[in-house]
């Protein structure tokens, strides 16, 4: 029991781990928390310093879901503290102890973690993602999709209640997370990439 605890707690650190924070101090840019939409995730490091540096800290907001939870799932058998790294790393993310628990959305490190967990349940759920931005411009719209759909493509492919529950936590959570790009969308006041 212990041991799978300090499991839980390493996956909830490494999820910690701002990339958006730590990159734009490395990229010498402003604070992603205090500037443009005032969150720490790739869009907003777009925004604030170009391509290259948005395009690092996507990668590192999908490792940090993606080490812990295929780490777990190649090492570990039971399937809930499997369940358990992966929505640790998440909401590591989300609220980030190393960073006033002022974390961004979690789209990348949800992504990350199905990646990690899966690779055919990860491709059909950026799949998703990537159909809904292709036919909308929408970012918001194709993360919300992809989350919606996440719990059920886990399912359809894993067939595990552990797993299932996860997915559907993390889904909540993104979407009480894009409450304003839904109701920007609901009026159609959503920007198109």
């Amino acid at each position: 029991m212990l041991i799978n605890t300090f499991f839980i707690i390493c996956a909830y650190c490494v999820g910690s781990l701002s990339s958006a924070i730590i990159v734009c101090k490395c990229w010498g840019l402003a604070d992603p928390r205090t500037k443009g939409s005032n969150n720490p995730g790739a869009t907003n490091v777009l925004r604030l310093g170009g391509k290259v540096p948005a395009v690092v800290t996507l990668l590192g907001d999908a490792a940090k879901g993606f080490i812990p939870t295929f780490l777990a799932s190649t090492y570990l058998q039971d399937s809930w503290l499997i369940a358990g790294i992966m929505l640790a790393a998440f909401v590591g993310h989300i609220f980030p102890i190393f960073f006033g628990f002022r974390g961004g959305k979690g789209v990348a490190t949800a992504f990350g973690a199905y990646f990690g967990l899966s690779l055919p349940v990860g491709a059909c759920i950026f799949a998703v993602w990537a159909g809904v931005i292709w036919i909308t411009r929408l970012s918001s719209l194709g993360a919300v999709c992809a989350a919606l759909f996440a719990p059920i493509i886990g399912w359809l492919f894993l067939h595990n209640v552990a797993i299932a529950c996860s997915m559907t936590f993390i889904t909540i959570v993104l979407l009480i997370r894009h409450k304003a790009n839904l109701y920007r969308l609901w009026f159609g006041k959503e920007t198109k990439i």
